[in-house]
């Protein structure tokens, strides 16, 4: 399984996601950093066969409107 996680949520997801051998990158790992833009950040992830983890609902408006990116899991927590 493969991840990558929005800048909506914390590096250290990745790390704890890899010491349960899943392969994980952050938007900070990405050439643009969290400046990267959401259709780059999906279509890296449709390319690399990743799961996008985000905290942001445009990802989930995205989803359900376009069916992008292929494989998506929305964190909703409370303050």
């Amino acid at each position: 399984m493969r991840v990558l996680v929005d800048a909506h949520l914390p590096k250290h997801l990745c790390e704890f996601l890899s010491t349960h051998e899943i392969e994980s990158k952050h938007t900070l790992d990405l050439l643009k950093k969290n400046a990267t833009p959401d259709h780059e950040i999906i279509q890296i992830a449709d390319q690399e066969e990743c799961i996008v983890i985000s905290k942001d609902s445009d990802f989930l408006d995205n989803y359900i409107l376009d069916g992008s990116p292929n494989k998506l899991l929305v964190i909703s927590t409370g303050n």
